[in-house]
């Protein structure tokens, strides 16, 4: 029975039975910060479990994806271990329990239209305590004494305060082909292959309290969960979960890019079953919308990756190759899980990317890693150092599980304690050196206890009445602060935007006939309030004041024109690279705006070009932007981008322009895009793993912008002699002109170094039946002097070479040994290090040639005078 039937049977069943057919969630959990991914049928259904949602039917089945990691090292050693599987289970809120569930768990396993297993081979566990389900098991089902075995440790599930209670796991008998009955672990929960746990259901029926105490619950629940791999292995009667229709496609494709066959060596096989298990895994969490990335859940698939590509490496695989693997998931999963189908491409190009960039630095990361093992031998050890494997993470980007398998493979261990410490000194660097004080980042004292009202009215309002509320100067709040002084100050009512959501916050003027203040920054105060850092620029303040508050009109202006240009970017990079695009983060200035933005790749001038013009188009469309109060789940129900990360509450501001774009957002807008007038991309930069960045400018600063690099075209095309239109064309041919001077300088260059080396057949001594030259002579650069020791190779054959040269009052040094003097003990690398040290300087190479610079021009001739003398260690 292919997986694909097991998993539409258990639903059909369930369905059968009044269950609703949840989808499967997706692998990154939604309002649950408890998870780092789903990992459990139920846990997308927790809502329903503690009372927080109703659902609309009591009973729930799903078929659901799960990613679990802390086996990552057991996956391809054993059977059964993934990181990715497939969960199917049937949910009761409140409503049926264990006189319904268990029947019915006997009916679908032995039931020849569901799955129709031998009735004889099934056994189970139950509590030992839980003599209703021993009896419905005994009793009703039929089921003898001696295939259900009471335990206690195992059979309850309890997770600490909170919802708990027993379980009884149901077992299948594969046969003595799997283990011998007279082995003492060989029995239905015991260690052995024999007894396969294929469903366990869990009894949700008590309260774990705070005391350590057990109190019934009033709605009982139930919660169960079957693998289908499992299911799958004993159902297509093969020996592991690898060998079913979920992973052998995956292998047999694998063999066919490595040309390596499975079930030939173990060491391929745990390679092959490793590919398997964590190509699934990575596509189905791309699929869902999580990048390779150096934390969180990026951090785990970056993770899963390079222990693929590393074990792609045993099957000999040094270029890309997993992406392709990509396409047979597809085709097994796609029946059902649509997403890695209509995703493909993107997963595709995730992955590839990841792997081409990985492979960068994995060949030198483990010449490094060989080395460090070699040290480690010599030291007398068998542990590689923390720092040194703290190193391979942080300079080649080895995951320290990867450095671990290698060890492993070599006999060694690594200190984990050491490499912990390491990451830890290096995140205390990077906080000590990231922490700023100053303006209102920091806040605390009397800004934390002051309650007064504060409005903000600057979303439509940039000139308003107000009454200065309170003051806090140096940290404390008074009633009176004088010229020249800076303090803060927060109003009854503000035009003043705080700075917020990328946008930067206003400044202007707070003006009365008694006092004129300067607002240098607007931010906000633990109890919302817009504080305003102002400096007193004359008369004297005091609370109590009516003053005028007034923003920076022109400024306020090239403000919300960048800011609505960021929405529009927004949307024209998802329809130009992919919906995959999300905002990471913004500023928002009167002179520019900066977009960071989640993407595995680099953006072509094309596609750059593409969204600039998308952009633009919008904005000479004249669009109207509409801003709207509206509750979160209608706002998002139309359809509004929420960022990640941002906080939201019930009510909140809906961005609308046109029919292209939907957000919601905080800031200050433009009223119809033709305000913006133009947008112009200055830069696209990569600033971490899986983001991007863009510089922009929009409206006068986007004019400006052009401007000046017009200014400079016109520059340059007066040097060249030309008019602006024939620019490209008279650079292009003054390259070529170099080129060709280039050429033949390259040229003249290779004559003088004939000449040269002409002149120096007279100085070559025979020392100890060796042919040595060790002279000083005219070359112009270091290129030169190489030019004119391959011509003294090819004309002596054989023969040690030593050539010095001054160039700016600084020593030029190469040297070169042929091949047959190489095998008889020659080093060029250690005979230069010698003559270098004799000038001042330092330098090192091969054994076949080598070279150098120094600082003492003086001492070149006693140097070049002494590598006769040198000769005598290699002989």
């Amino acid at each position: 029975m292919k997986a694909s039937e097991i998993r539409s049977k258990w639903l059909q069943f369930f369905a059968s039975k009044g269950h609703k057919v949840e989808p499967s969630s997706s692998l990154v959990p939604h309002n649950d910060p408890s998870l780092l991914w789903i990992n459990a049928g139920i846990a997308p259904l927790k809502p329903y479990l503690d009372g927080r949602e109703i659902p609309e039917n009591p009973r729930i089945t799903n078929a659901q994806k799960c990613i679990r990691t802390n086996d990552i090292e057991n996956v391809g050693k054993t059977r059964r271990h993934h990181t990715f599987f497939e969960m199917l289970g049937n949910f009761s809120i409140g409503d049926y329990f264990k006189k319904e569930v268990i029947p019915w768990a006997w009916e679908f396993l032995t039931d020849p239209q569901w799955i129709g297993f031998d009735p004889n081979r099934i056994s189970v566990t139950v509590h030992e305590d839980d003599e209703e389900a021993f009896d419905i098991w005994n009793k009703q089902i039929g089921i003898p004494e001696e295939r259900i075995y009471k335990l206690k440790e195992d059979n309850f599930w309890d997770i600490g305060e909170g919802p708990c209670g027993p379980c009884t796991e149901i077992f299948y008998d594969r046969g003595d082909k799997y283990g011998d009955l007279s082995d003492p672990e060989c029995w239905p929960g015991g260690e052995n292959e024999r007894f396969l746990e294929v469903w366990n259901l869990v009894f949700t029926q008590f309260n774990h309290n705070k005391d350590g105490s057990y109190t019934p619950l009033p709605n009982k629940n139930i919660d169960t969960g079957a693998g289908l791999e499992r299911f799958a292995s004993i159902l297509q009667d093969v020996d592991s979960n690898f060998d079913t229709d979920l992973f052998k496609p995956i292998i047999d494709k694998t063999s066919e890019l490595t040309g390596v066959n499975y079930h030939v060596n173990d060491d391929h096989d745990v390679a092959f079953k490793v590919i398997a298990d964590h190509i699934r895994t990575v596509a189905f969490s791309v699929g869902d919308g999580v990048l390779p990335s150096n934390e969180g859940r990026g951090y785990v698939i970056r993770r899963l990756l390079r222990r693929a590509v590393r074990y792609g490496k045993v099957l000999g695989q040094d270029k890309p190759f997993l992406y392709k693997l990509v396409a047979t998931v597809g085709e097994i999963m796609g029946v059902y899980y649509t997403e890695v189908v209509d995703k493909r491409e993107f997963i595709e190009k995730v992955i590839r990317t990841e792997e081409e960039r990985f492979h960068e630095t994995l060949s030198d990361g483990l010449v490094i890693l060989a080395e460090m093992v070699e040290k480690t031998r010599q030291a007398g050890t068998n542990q590689i150092s923390g720092p040194d494997a703290f190193k391979l993470y942080d300079t080649y980007g080895f995951p320290f599980d990867l450095t671990e398998d290698f060890a492993s493979e070599k006999g060694l261990t690594v200190d984990r304690e050491g490499f912990d410490a390491s990451m830890q000194e290096q995140r205390d660097r990077a906080r000590a050196a990231s922490q700023k004080e100053g303006g209102m980042k920091v806040q605390g004292g009397p800004l934390s206890e002051l309650t007064v009202k504060s409005e903000f009215v600057g979303y439509n309002e940039l000139v308003v009445t107000a009454r200065i509320e309170a003051i806090v100067h140096e940290n404390e709040l008074v009633d009176i602060v004088g010229l020249g002084e800076t303090c803060q100050v927060i109003l009854d009512r503000t035009p003043f935007y705080a700075e917020s959501g990328g946008q930067v916050s206003d400044y202007g003027i707070i003006r009365s006939n008694q006092v004129t203040l300067k607002v240098e920054d607007v931010s906000k105060a633990p109890h919302g309030q817009h504080i305003h850092k102002v400096v007193v620029e004359s008369g004297v303040l005091r609370k109590g004041d009516t003053v005028e508050a007034i923003v920076a009109a022109a400024e306020r202006g090239d403000i919300i024109k960048n800011h609505t240009a960021t929405h529009l970017l927004h949307k024209a990079l998802k329809e130009v690279l992919g919906s995959h695009v999300n905002q990471a983060g913004s500023l928002v200035e009167p002179d520019r705006l900066r977009f960071d933005f989640s993407h595995f790749g680099s953006i072509s001038s094309e596609e750059l070009q593409d969204v600039e013009q998308r952009v633009n188009r919008q904005i000479w469309n004249n669009i109207q932007v509409d801003i709207s109060l509206k509750p979160i789940a209608d706002a998002k129900a139309m359809g509004a981008m929420a960022l990640f990360g941002e906080k939201y509450g019930d009510i909140v501001r809906v961005v609308q322009v046109g029919d292209y774009s939907l957000e919601l957002c905080g800031g200050c807008h433009v009223q119809n895009t033709g305000q913006i007038g133009l947008f112009k991309i200055v830069s696209e930069s990569g600033i971490g793993s899986g983001v991007r960045r863009i510089e922009a400018v929009s409206g006068r600063s986007a004019y400006e912008y052009l401007d000046q690099q017009l200014h400079l075209l016109k520059e340059a095309a007066g040097m060249l002699k030309s008019n602006v239109q024939d620019v490209p064309k008279r650079v292009e041919a003054t390259l070529q002109q170099v080129k060709e001077l280039a050429r033949e300088n390259e040229s003249l260059r290779s004559k003088l170094g004939r000449i040269e080396a002409g002149s120096l057949n007279d100085q070559v001594k025979q020392v100890a039946g060796v042919s040595v030259l060790a002279a000083q002579v005219n070359a112009a650069d270091m290129d030169s002097l190489r030019n004119i020791v391959d011509e003294m190779k090819a004309k002596l054959g054989s023969a040690v070479i030593v050539l010095g040269a001054v160039a700016d009052e600084k020593v030029n040094l190469v040297a070169a040994v042929t091949p047959d003097l190489v095998a008889k003990g020659f080093h060029a690398g250690k005979i230069i290090k010698e003559v270098a040290t004799a000038v001042g300087g330092s330098g090192g190479g091969r054994p076949d040639m080598a070279q150098a610079g120094g600082k003492d021009a003086s001492k070149l001739e006693a140097a070049l005078s002494g590598v006769e003398g040198l000769l005598s260690q290699f002989a």
